[in-house]
């Protein structure tokens, strides 16, 4: 028998903590829950989950500071929490690290879809092998590891997904939609999501991200990749 996925819930509100971790409970998913980032970080220095789920605003570390320590040593999915709903909060929030985020006040069901597909994503990248070589793009799926030119990039686990995806569909233009439900395995979403996990793949990928040879937006559409650079 399978094991089940390991969730672990950081958020310091009682209520929601204790209603999080029963629902995910009672549709199969292990779950450790902790009150404080203290703690939460001390644990998964100890052992990484399936999914992590952080809420922004905790005692004694934020959620911020958690999610940054937790991707300087792991790619495990997570996902925020947070009562901040601005475009630009969720793009700092991007920007540190995280894979989702969910505005508070939440449905479970919602949140429950989410987790699941973190976990479909990490499972199928999980159970990739071979080493994927593609113009000066060379990736390992089995270390979720990437090189350009040779040189090796670091990516958070959501760039990760969308480069490999779009390595796999090469040539092909991509609507945002497409992309979130095809490389993140949402089935519904924000198109700016998209655009600003493509914006910070640019500047880890290309020579001059002002001006993308590999990740060419196409007007109307959304992009298209290339591997060996498209300078048209």
């Amino acid at each position: 028998m399978q094991e089940p996925a390991e969730v672990v819930v950081v958020e310091d509100d009682p209520t929601v903590r204790e209603a999080v971790g029963a629902y995910l409970r009672a549709h199969g998913y292990a779950v450790s829950s902790f009150g404080d980032g203290v703690s939460a970080r001390t644990a998964l220095r100890g052992s990484i989950p399936d999914v992590v789920i952080v809420d922004r605003m905790l005692p004694g570390i934020s959620g911020d500071e958690l999610c940054r320590d937790l991707r300087s040593f792991s790619d495990v999915p997570i996902m925020l929490l947070t009562a901040l709903g601005q475009v630009e909060d969720r793009i700092e929030g991007f920007q540190f690290g995280v894979d989702d985020y969910l505005a508070k006040p939440f449905s479970l069901r919602e949140l429950l879809m989410r987790v699941g597909a973190l976990v479909r994503r990490s499972q199928v990248t999980q159970a990739a092998v071979g080493e994927v070589r593609a113009g000066v793009f060379a990736i390992d799926p089995l270390r979720r590891r990437v090189w350009v030119r040779g040189e090796e990039i670091d990516l958070t686990g959501r760039e990760y997904d969308l480069l490999h995806f779009l390595v796999r569909n090469e040539g092909r233009p991509l609507g945002r939609e497409e992309i979130l439900r095809e490389a993140w395995g949402w089935s519904f979403g924000e198109a700016s999501t998209v655009t600003v996990h493509v914006r910070r793949l640019r500047e880890k990928i290309e020579a001059d991200p002002r001006h993308p040879v590999h990740l060419r937006t196409e007007w109307g559409v959304g992009y298209r990749f290339s591997a060996e650079g498209d300078h048209s």
